[in-house]
């Protein structure tokens, strides 16, 4: 894989490229402020980034949901009163998942595979924006069978709320509906987020055969625009788009779904019980931001971690922008020892 990273440029200066050969990185952040070549050996294949700012190199955390999962882990302060379950190798990057996770007190009883290596994601940092190279490998290899598994089914059936990307849509849908099913059936929560634009695109059978039985719906503004697109909703007004998915058909009618949409400094969309209302996010300044990876399941976490408590709304969506605006003024999804919310 070979790109130009366009407006990194200076003048003067040569230009810049990323530059990675069958690379399996678990989460590489590159702050680029100064020429550095980066070269190093992940299981036998060099991957070389060349930038003529680049600082530095990082390893700090797994992404994504399991993001969500220590940032609410992290909120509650409670040991292992949160887990996560997924699929890793058992290569050296599976071990580093572990070991983060453990670290970070989540009670984590992966699945683990010899068909392929622990997925893993290149990012690069230029200023405020980032790219990233995905490769879900193993993270693909999921088994609904592994909901079976005795500490699982314990994680199961001590759980009150249950939350799942939509990037786990192209994964195993029979596992989301199992999990999904058993939380109707004794009046827990099922939260989704869409995830990215592409889920909405391509997987809308996936999302559809889903959403009946979700309780609470994540996405960005972006992701609720690209639903409304692909889904007859004659408006890109966000407030308008929640609405319509807070309204479509549910399995549990005892509650009615909760929609929110996040739109990175301007207000969150909340729609619940036929109201909707904007939460403003507190400003942050612009020095103080130094990496928006993780954010919205930042936001997530923070917002889980209230519910769990059974907070309203309102603190909900105002622990998730704290939990954001702390991650955002770290590298990669990273947060000092106790919160201040």
């Amino acid at each position: 894989y070979q790109r130009r990273v366009h407006g990194a440029d200076q003048e003067g200066s040569p230009p810049t490229w990323l530059v990675i050969y069958q690379s399996k990185p678990i989460w590489l952040l590159l702050n680029c402020l100064q020429w550095k070549v980066f070269s190093t050996f992940l299981e036998g294949r060099p991957l070389i980034f060349w930038s003529p700012k680049a600082q530095h190199l990082l390893f700090p955390s797994p992404e994504g949901s399991s993001d969500s999962i220590r940032v609410a882990h992290w909120m509650l302060q409670k040991p292992e009163c949160c887990s996560y379950v997924g699929c890793i190798g058992t290569d050296k990057f599976g071990e580093v998942m572990k070991q983060k996770t453990q670290e970070s007190g989540v009670n984590a009883p992966f699945m683990q595979t010899a068909e392929q290596p622990t997925g893993t994601c290149a990012v690069l940092v230029t200023g405020k924006e980032r790219s990233m190279v995905a490769n879900l490998a193993a993270a693909n290899c999921f088994k609904e069978s592994h909901l079976e598994d005795a500490a699982v089914q314990a994680a199961i059936n001590a759980s009150e709320i249950f939350y799942v990307a939509g990037f786990f849509l192209t994964v195993s849908v029979p596992s989301i509906l199992k999990v999904a099913k058993h939380a109707g059936e004794n009046n827990k929560t099922v939260c989704l987020n869409l995830a990215a634009p592409f889920i909405v695109q391509f997987f809308a059978a996936q999302l559809h055969e889903v959403l009946p039985f979700v309780d609470i719906v994540f996405s960005n503004d972006d992701e609720a625009r690209e639903y409304a697109k692909h889904n007859n909703v004659a408006s890109e007004d966000v407030k308008v788009i929640a609405a319509h998915i807070a309204a479509l058909p549910k399995a549990n009618g005892s509650r009615a779904r909760t929609v929110i949409f996040t739109q990175g400094k301007e207000p969150t969309i909340v729609y619940s019980g036929g109201e909707v209302k904007e939460i403003p996010v507190a400003p942050l300044e612009q020095e103080k931001i130094i990496d928006t990876n993780g954010a919205g399941d930042a936001f997530v976490g923070g917002f889980l971690s209230q519910l769990a408590l059974g907070k309203p709304l309102q603190q909900c969506v105002e622990a998730g922008h704290y939990a954001a605006g702390v991650i955002i003024q770290h590298s990669g999804c990273t947060f000092p020892p106790t919160p201040q919310f």
